[in-house]
C-alpha cells in the first residue's frame, strides 16, 4: 500500500512538473508577438562619417619680411574683405618717401623757375628779332656798317641758344619730376607690402604669429575660412559610391549636436578612391552655415540617393537567413514558416519588398530568448 502511494504522489509531481514546465517553458518560448508590413516612402541613404572642412580657406602670408608692429584680429574673429588684419616694421622706408617727395618739390621749383626763364627770353627776343630785320634793311640801304649789323645778329643767335637752354633744362627737369613721382609710387607700392589685408569676408581660424615676432615672406600668419564654402570631408565605401550623384540631398550630424540634423547637399565626389582604404571621398556641403563651426569637428553624413514611394515596408531587424535563402518568419495560423523575400530596397533601418510578401502578412517578432524556430514549427500568440 505504501508503495502505491509512493507511485501515486510521484506521478503528482511528474505531472505538476511537466504542465508548469508547459505553461511556463515551452509556452512562453514558443509565443511570438507579430506585426504587419507597412505601406510607405522609403528612403535610402549613404553613411559616411568626416570632418568639418572648407572648400576656401585661405593662408595669410606676408609679402614682406620685417618685425610685426600690430596685430589687429585674434583666432575667432570675423572679418571683411580690405580689413586692415596686421602691419610689419617697414625700416627706412617712410624716410626715404619724404626724401623722395622733397626731391619732387624741387623738381618742380626748377621746373617752373625754368619755363619763368624761357618766356623772358622769348620775349627779349622778340626786340631783337626786331632789331636785327630793322638792323638789316639799313645794312642793304648803306645806313648801317657790317659792324653793327653783325652785333645785332649775334644778340639773336644768342638769345636763341639761351632759349634752347632753357628748354633743355625744363625737359631735364620734368623727366626728373616724373621719374621721382614713379619712385614715390614704388616706394608706396613696397610699403604696402607691409601691411596685410583680409582678402575675403571670413572668419579666423589659426593665428601662427604674435606681436613682435619676425615673419618671412613665405610664413603663414593667419588661416581665414570663406564659410560659405563650409562643407564636411567624409569617406564611403566605394562599392555603394557609385550611386552618388552631385546635388544630392543629405544631413549632417556634428559630434557636438548628435541629436540635429543639418540640411546640407551633396557638392563633389572626389574621381580617386583611396587604393588602401577602398574608400572615396565625397564633400558634402551646409545648406545654411551654421552660426558656431568648428573646423576638424567629427561630422556623419547621410546621403539620400533613392526614394520608394507606396512601397511595402519591413523593419530591417526581422530579415533572416535560413537554408541559404533571405526572408522573414511568419504567422500561418498556429504554425511558423519562412518565407524568401524578393528585397527592392534597404536602409538603415528598413527594407522595401518587392515579393514574397503582402501588407496583411503576419511578421513575427524574434527575439533571444524565444526557441529557435523551423519551418512548420507550432506556434503561440
Amino acid at each position: 500500500m505504501k508503495n502505491y502511494l509512493k507511485y501515486i504522489i510521484a506521478g503528482l509531481i511528474i505531472t505538476l512538473g511537466g504542465a508548469i514546465f508547459y505553461n511556463k517553458v515551452y509556452v512562453v518560448k514558443s509565443t511570438f508577438q507579430t506585426t504587419k508590413p507597412t505601406v510607405g516612402e522609403l528612403h535610402v541613404s549613404i553613411r559616411g562619417i568626416g570632418n568639418v572642412d572648407a572648400r576656401n580657406i585661405y593662408n595669410i602670408t606676408a609679402q614682406s619680411g620685417g618685425k610685426i608692429n600690430e596685430i589687429f584680429f585674434d583666432e575667432g574673429d570675423e572679418v571683411k574683405k580690405g580689413d586692415l588684419l596686421l602691419s610689419i616694421d617697414s625700416v627706412d622706408m617712410p624716410l626715404l618717401v619724404e626724401e623722395a617727395k622733397a626731391s619732387l618739390a624741387k623738381a618742380g621749383h626748377e621746373v617752373k623757375s625754368a619755363k619763368e626763364s624761357k618766356e623772358a627770353l622769348e620775349a627779349q627776343r622778340v626786340l631783337l628779332e626786331s632789331t636785327h630785320a630793322r638792323y638789316k634793311k639799313l645794312l642793304e640801304q648803306k645806313f648801317l656798317s657790317q659792324a653793327e649789323y653783325d652785333k645785332a645778329k649775334s644778340d639773336l643767335d644768342n638769345i636763341d641758344a639761351q632759349i634752347a637752354s632753357s628748354k633743355a633744362k625744363i625737359a631735364s627737369a620734368a623727366s626728373e619730376e616724373l621719374r621721382l613721382k614713379k619712385s614715390i609710387e614704388a616706394l608706396g607700392e613696397k610699403l604696402q607690402r607691409f601691411k596685410v589685408f583680409s582678402p575675403i569676408d571670413g572668419y579666423i581660424i589659426s593665428k601662427d604669429e604674435e606681436l613682435a615676432s619676425y615673419v618671412l615672406p613665405s610664413s603663414t600668419i593667419f588661416k581665414i575660412v570663406d564659410p560659405k564654402t563650409l562643407w564636411v570631408r567624409a569617406n564611403v565605401d566605394e562599392r555603394v559610391a557609385g550611386e552618388l550623384k552631385v546635388g544630392q540631398s543629405a544631413t549632417i550630424k556634428l559630434r557636438s549636436k548628435p541629436n540635429e540634423n543639418i540640411p546640407a547637399t551633396l557638392q563633389r565626389v572626389v574621381a580617386m578612391s583611396n587604393a588602401v582604404t577602398l574608400e572615396r571621398e565625397i564633400n558634402v556641403g551646409f545648406d545654411v552655415t551654421p552660426k558656431e563651426f568648428y573646423i576638424n569637428e567629427q561630422a556623419e553624413v547621410s546621403v539620400e540617393v533613392a526614394t520608394y514611394k507606396d512601397a511595402i515596408k519591413i523593419p530591417a531587424r526581422l530579415l533572416r537567413t535560413y537554408k541559404e535563402q533571405r526572408g522573414v518568419w511568419v504567422a500561418e495560423g498556429e504554425n511558423a514558416f519562412f518565407k524568401p523575400l524578393e528585397i527592392l530596397a534597404q536602409s538603415d533601418e528598413e527594407v522595401a519588398v518587392k515579393s514574397g510578401i503582402n501588407a496583411d502578412t503576419l511578421l513575427l517578432e524574434l527575439e533571444a530568448n524565444k526557441k529557435p524556430l523551423s519551418d512548420g514549427m507550432k506556434i503561440f500568440r
